[in-house]
């Protein structure tokens, strides 16, 4: 070869090197703010964790999408209970706990039901990883805005758990039935034992519900557009 060539080498790489040093310096110099929280950044990597992985699902859904849907139906067994059942109830405070109810997943993944309630052992320790990785988002936000935060990471209000755990239960059958519309199969077992385990928490709002609205969710676009101009009119 030329014996220019290991010269020519060095040179490159001298300048390499060169254009390379303002970039490291810049990056020693650089310091994390002490004001920089991250609460908010992880959050929004909500829409990175999947649900359902061990299921073949015709159109995947992550925790960011499936939290919004848990919120909807929240605050709208909130709403069933305050105005169809005369019970006291905050349907925004359910909406809230809801869009946060699987923050924690941030740190621990969505880990698949069958595994998770395989045994009281499994349950109990998986149940202690969810509240470490809720204190640890706490952790992110300023000391300001943690009274707020604290009630809906840590789940300490009952009715609302409740209600919450119901949405979540309503959103899965909801997405077995769209799946099973959508020709997959693979959702059958699951919309029959999510259905079952509804209807075992014996709750009038999640029974109320499902007797008007749940059957829409199997229909077709253009099953949901038929008959609209029957739809009996508010009274």
């Amino acid at each position: 070869g030329s014996p220019e060539l290991p010269g020519r080498r060095k040179a490159v790489a001298a300048r390499r090197a060169a254009d390379e040093t303002p970039v490291r310096a810049r990056r020693a110099r650089r310091k994390e703010p002490s004001n920089m929280y991250k609460f908010f950044a992880y959050i929004s990597r909500m829409k990175y964790i999947t649900r359902w992985s061990l299921m073949r699902s015709s159109v995947s859904e992550n925790i960011q999408e499936h939290s919004h849907m848990v919120a909807v139906l929240a605050h709208a067994l909130g709403v069933i209970r305050r105005d169809v059942f005369h019970n006291a109830c905050d349907p925004a405070a359910c909406a809230e706990a809801a869009l946060f109810h699987d923050a924690s997943e941030i740190f621990t993944g969505d880990l698949p039901t069958p595994i998770k309630y395989h045994t009281p052992a499994i349950r109990e320790a998986y149940r202690q990883v969810e509240e470490e990785a809720a204190e640890k988002l706490l952790s992110m936000l300023p000391q300001e805005l943690r009274p707020a935060y604290a009630p809906l990471l840590r789940e300490t209000d009952g009715d609302v758990r409740r209600l919450v755990k119901a949405a979540d239960k309503l959103a899965a059958y909801i997405k077995c039935l769209e799946e099973l519309e959508a020709g997959n199969n693979e959702f059958g077992d699951a919309a029959g034992e999510t259905l079952e385990s509804l209807r075992g928490m014996e709750m009038e709002e999640v029974s109320w519900f499902l007797d008007r609205f749940a059957e829409a969710f199997g229909l077709t676009l253009d099953g949901l557009q038929k008959g609209a101009s029957d739809i009996p009119a508010a009274t």
